[in-house]
């Protein structure tokens, strides 16, 4: 299978909007879908780790890719999170991916079982063999205890049905080294996480960025993505300010380790775009927390409307 061209740019992880009994909330989905590409983003990547795949049912997922293949009509492309501990639950995910119209998956490495690099290689190459749809590894390790180091990288993308990676390490000598790696091979795609070293990425020589934040303000890092393609620096730098200005106010609140996802959730809710509620083991806000979350993201969207307007 030939890698797909058109998997570029910025590819939001969209969060999975929830009803209070964890079940899909279709109406919101709907909803941060179109908002996503009226707000020109190039592809939406679901089920990842700010889809909480990990917290939700099976049933909740395959909701999730057939409403989201469905509302999105092979606009952009949709890349599927079949990360698991089960190869079988994941195969299923993939089927299902498949048979709605998706148009890649995403797979970080499965993550409870102790494994080295030669288990991790052998079980991608046993994924890839198995499934219909082209594959982006997902390099997680804050999450995953593994990382997928670059010679593993280097081997796994000689399989036909591996296409890229997703870096969300934070780790920019790890992601130089992957650009360096595929110098001569663009056609395996290398995307960034962290969106605060969006920037950075884009100049070592990524493709894109699956950064969280476009999916409060797509439109901000699609200009900053647009800024770098036509060589725009100036432009690039002031939105990347403007990138890290929200990191600080909307995903720095309180002591919590989740609080990225505490805050993206929370400050979505603000512009109607969810109802703010998180899977167990993860919660939202207190009314209290929100408040004061409240002030700070009408900071940012201000410092963003600017940024935009400017």
């Amino acid at each position: 299978m030939k890698p797909i061209q058109e998997i570029h740019g910025i590819i939001p992880p969209m969060i999975t909007p929830l009803n209070s009994d964890w079940s899909l909330d279709g109406m919101h989905t709907e909803k941060l879908i179109e908002y996503l590409i009226q707000g020109g983003v190039h592809g939406i990547f679901i089920l990842g780790t700010t889809g909480e795949f990990a917290g939700i049912s099976q049933d909740v997922k395959s909701d999730l890719i057939r409403l989201t293949c469905k509302k999105v009509k092979q606009r952009i492309p949709v890349l599927v999170g079949i990360t698991g501990c089960s190869f079988v639950e994941s195969l299923d995910l993939a089927q299902i991916a498949k048979e709605s119209g998706a148009q890649a998956l995403v797979a970080a490495p499965p993550f409870y079982m102790n494994i080295g690099q030669e288990e991790l290689e052998k079980y991608y190459l046993q994924l890839a063999d198995a499934v219909d749809l082209p594959i982006m590894l997902y390099n997680m390790p804050s999450h995953t205890k593994i990382t997928i180091d670059i010679p593993t990288v280097v081997a796994l993308s000689k399989h036909p049905n591996i296409i890229g990676i997703k870096d969300s390490s934070g780790d920019l000598a790890y992601f130089r080294m992957l650009c360096e790696s595929f110098r001569d091979y663009p056609e395996f795609k290398i995307f960034v996480g962290p969106e605060e070293i969006l920037a950075p990425s884009f100049e070592l020589g990524g493709d894109g960025g699956v950064t969280g934040g476009a999916n409060l303000f797509p439109q901000l890092y699609v200009n900053a993505y647009e800024a770098f393609v036509e060589g725009d620096q100036k432009t690039l730098t002031k939105l990347q300010e403007t990138i890290l200005f929200l990191s600080h106010y909307i995903y720095q609140n309180g002591n919590y380790k989740s609080s990225y996802l505490k805050g993206l959730k929370a400050a979505m809710s603000f512009e109607g775009l969810c109802q703010g509620i998180l899977a167990p083991p993860l919660y939202a806000y207190s009314e209290k927390e929100k408040s004061e979350l409240r002030e700070n993201f009408l900071l940012v969207k201000e410092k963003v409307n600017q940024s935009l307007n400017s």
